[in-house]
């Protein structure tokens, strides 16, 4: 067997600790799959398991990029990451793939994903090559949103629909394939589905290993907003100022030295650093009073707070939405297993030995268990999933835009909630309103101009 356990979840759930409990019992080596973690020298603000918890478990990819670095692109990850399970698996050791960066997880657990979905869209030269070169070939890739979108709704007018006009991400790398390829993003997008669908035909399998299993830790929103303020508090005594401390420094002396640093990639964009960004700045300037400052430093670590709690809501959305369905598409649902880390204080019961089972049943090659059985959420969130699939199946993405309330949405069934919303509702029946005046008032107008003048005999004489 060539098995490999893949751990997902938000942030603050309890990932790190599920892969070294599994590493730990079935003689495990640990693959981090978190982008920020793979920075060295700032544990904490990068939330990396502390070195005591991890029972001498090797971790691979954990704290081995300097801080001036790029982060790696996914095709970059999926060769290193694919390189260290094979080697893990040739000393005879289970490979355990752990991280938050959900989009670098499914390159390794699937086949070929397709463009625009999370996936190899970046395959051929080292990444921190290709970024630099880019822009430098194709300058617009550098412009607005606004110009990107008019550039590719030119080149690729189908990529175009299906991005949002404010995503510049996206936009870019469609572009970026475009003139690296010389060819449409959506033609080669096409192309990949054709063979997606062949390869279900052929009934070759989506997922790369088919023997993988998939853990997701989660917990009840609420719990998990709480555990994530009260993680940020945590992350402030131990240290967390001090290292933002340290990475505002590096930048200072990087402009001292003319030397611009891409705020907008890599380390840089990590919960903690850019929110704190703004008092460190005020120190600097010194022109506030200390309770000014004091005031500023609280606002700026509450900003930390709401940031985190929506980190760990795209994450989760990622899950609901991208590795399930891929799941779906491999017929493979059955091997996502929820496990419910609501209730830290019961974690052997309901998180360790239940994962600890399932593993030992795919070792064996035993049947495992229905993973709606293994709790209520379980049942709660997988059920509804499998409801919405069998109501609404999936069709392609596309942006639609509501000139009444000029939103953009993605997606029709964004669309249908934007279009039975109240806001939308409210909004529809004021510009109802409007047209009906403007053509009460263009009626009256007109007749006013057909009207003989007042000086005017009426009979012409």
């Amino acid at each position: 067997m060539d098995p490999l356990i893949a751990v997902v979840g938000a942030t603050g759930t309890g990932k790190s600790k599920l892969a070294v409990d599994l590493a730990s019992r079935f003689n495990g080596e640990i693959i981090n799959g978190d982008a920020m973690q793979m920075y060295r020298g700032l544990p904490i603000i990068t939330n990396q398991i502390p070195i005591e918890e991890r029972n001498d478990i090797p971790h691979h990819l954990l704290s081995c990029v300097d801080l001036e670095a790029e982060a790696w692109r996914i095709g970059h990850f999926k060769r290193e990451a694919l390189r260290l399970i094979d080697n893990i698996r040739s000393r005879g050791k289970l490979p355990i793939l752990v991280g938050g960066t959900h989009y670098y997880t499914q390159a390794v657990l699937f086949k070929d994903q397709l463009v625009g979905e999370g996936s190899d869209e970046d395959e051929g030269p080292e990444p921190t090559k290709e970024l630099s070169s880019t822009s430098d070939k194709w300058p617009i890739l550098d412009s607005s949103p606004e110009v990107l979108m008019e550039k590719l709704r030119e080149v690729d007018p189908i990529m175009a629909e299906r991005w949002h006009p404010k995503d510049a991400r996206k936009i870019r790398r469609s572009l970026e394939i475009y003139f690296q390829t010389g060819r449409r993003a959506s033609e080669i997008y096409a192309e990949q589905k054709i063979l997606k669908n062949e390869s279900v035909m052929k009934d070759e399998g989506l997922l790369r290993f088919d023997n993988t299993l998939i853990f997701w830790v989660h917990a009840e929103k609420e719990i998990l907003n709480a555990r994530l303020d009260s993680r940020v508090d945590g992350m402030i005594e131990q240290g967390l100022m001090a290292e933002a401390q340290t990475m505002f420094d590096y930048l200072q002396k990087k402009e001292s030295q003319g030397i611009e640093v891409d705020q907008t990639r890599g380390v840089w964009v990590s919960i903690g650093f850019k929110e704190l960004a703004p008092y460190f700045a005020a120190v600097q300037e010194a022109e506030l009073s200390a309770e000014q400052l004091e005031e500023l430093k609280l606002s700026c670590v509450e900003s930390i707070r709401t940031a985190t709690r929506q980190y760990g809501s795209s994450q989760i959305k990622w899950i609901r939405n991208k590795l399930w369905q891929a799941l779906s598409d491999a017929d493979m649902t059955r091997r996502l297993y929820i496990m419910d880390s609501s209730n830290v204080k019961d974690w052997d019961e309901c998180i360790t030995k239940p994962s600890e089972n399932i593993v030992q049943s795919l070792l064996k090659e035993k049947p495992t268990p229905d993973p709606k059985s293994l709790s209520k959420l379980a049942k709660t969130v997988l059920s509804a999933k499998e409801d919405q699939a069998r109501a609404q199946p999936v069709s392609d993405m596309q942006c639609f835009t509501c000139d009444i309330c000029n939103k953009t949405t993605n997606g029709k069934e964004q669309w249908n909630i934007h279009l039975n919303g109240y806001s939308h509702k409210r909004a529809a029946k004021s510009a109802a309103r409007k047209a009906e005046r403007d053509a009460y008032f263009r009626k009256k107008e007109l007749e006013a101009q057909q009207a003989p003048s007042s000086g005017a005999d009426p009979r012409g004489i």
